[in-house]
């Protein structure tokens, strides 16, 4: 029979663990309210960047590996965005080099981030992302297809993992560990937790994709946002709409409605004319929180630096263009590469800014965006 004194002792080691546990429920944010949200975008600067991918991977995977983690070209390259006034980009990580190597995984994001601080860089980081190639895997990734845009750009999670649950949980520890690393890290600039989730890439990888996969990803991305959440970011969790009829709230597909209800700050791509930018952004503004576009700029579709970029500074909105640095993406090829084919570069660049010699396509286009920036233009 338990004495009165080891009944006191169990009783009390109850009572601090129930504590403990829900001191760690409170510990964990909750969506930031639009005070909070407002204030933490009232101290950034006009924030202008592109997605940015070393012109020597091909994905986010050849980015990140040990084997191919190309310091060099980072360096130059983002020394080349520092230079025309960009001061953020926007990063993709991946699953499978967290699961393939989770503490030099971090160590190399740490490297890079040491990289962009050098240049004034402060990244947006993505967690997932829907689009291309549905089967990543580790290791050598292939070589480009020719004149083929994003001819090896890879999901995360890829389609298998994606419809096993057994694996989750280890997304769940790849989402905590990556996030509660870097939760304080001034350096970096926030978190958009998945890509475009709805994409199901009809025009390139459509028939490989599970059939309900929009119900897949918009059951996991609620559970992504819990996850990142957990880890008490000191910077705001987003999840950019891309694609549809946002004139309401009303008119968000469920998904849609779910990424701009867990977001702290709001996100969206705009692929189109400077006049149909504004409209996105004036849509956007029901919600009274900041409002930033993480894809913009091609210009086979008139999407342009000089349509959409004032109107972003107008409205002070972060603008994230598509590609820095033309190279192993090939994406100055435009979406119909995969339909149409192509033989040699063409006279309109889709997307990017600079050659791999640094370069510019354009000048103007160069010359224009320093002085938005208010760089000196030489």
């Amino acid at each position: 029979m338990l004495s009165v004194k080891n009944m006191l002792l169990i009783f009390f080691a109850v009572l601090s663990l129930h504590s403990n546990a829900q001191k760690n429920e409170t510990a964990k944010r909750a969506i930031w309210t639009k005070a909070q949200a407002n204030t933490w975008y009232s101290r950034q600067p006009f924030l202008v960047g592109a997605n940015f991918l070393p012109s020597t991977a091909i994905n986010e995977l050849e980015m990140w590996q040990a084997s191919t983690f190309d310091t060099l070209t980072i360096s130059r390259e983002l020394k080349w965005a520092a230079a025309i006034g960009m001061n953020t980009m926007r990063i993709f990580l991946h699953d499978l080099a967290w699961k393939q190597d989770p503490a030099g995984f971090k160590k190399r994001i740490e490297i890079f981030l040491r990289i962009a601080a050098r240049y004034g860089i402060r990244p947006l980081f993505v967690l997932f992302d829907s689009c291309w190639d549905p089967f990543p895997h580790e290791g050598k990734q292939h070589e480009p297809a020719p004149f083929l845009h994003n001819s090896g750009w890879v999901q995360s999670p890829g389609a298998d993992a994606l419809k096993d649950s057994t694996q989750h949980p280890r997304l769940q520890k790849y989402v905590t560990d990556i996030v509660s690393a870097f939760k304080n890290d001034q350096r970096v600039l926030g978190w958009d937790v998945w890509n475009e989730p709805d994409n199901t890439n009809n025009s390139s990888y459509g028939r490989f994709e599970p059939y309900n996969k929009v119900a897949l990803v918009q059951h996991l991305l609620q559970k992504v946002f819990v996850w990142a959440r957990a880890a008490n970011p000191s910077q705001p969790l987003t999840s950019g709409i891309w694609s549809g009829n946002w004139v309401s709230h009303d008119s968000l597909k469920p998904i849609e409605k779910l990424m701009v209800e867990e977001s702290d700050i709001i996100s969206f791509h705009n692929y189109g004319s400077g006049a149909d930018f504004e409209q996105c952004i004036k849509n956007m503004e029901r919600y009274g929180r900041p409002v930033i576009c993480t894809e913009y700029m091609s210009r086979g579709n008139g999407s342009f630096f000089e349509g959409s970029l004032p109107v972003a500074k107008k409205y002070k909105v972060a603008a994230f263009n598509w590609g820095l640095v033309n190279g192993k993406s090939q994406t100055i090829y435009p979406w119909d590469s995969w339909q149409v084919k192509y033989t040699g570069e063409p006279d309109l660049w889709f997307h990017d800014i600079f050659r791999k010699d640094g370069s510019a396509y354009k000048k103007t286009e160069v010359d224009f965006i320093k002085e938005m920036m208010g760089r000196k233009i030489k």
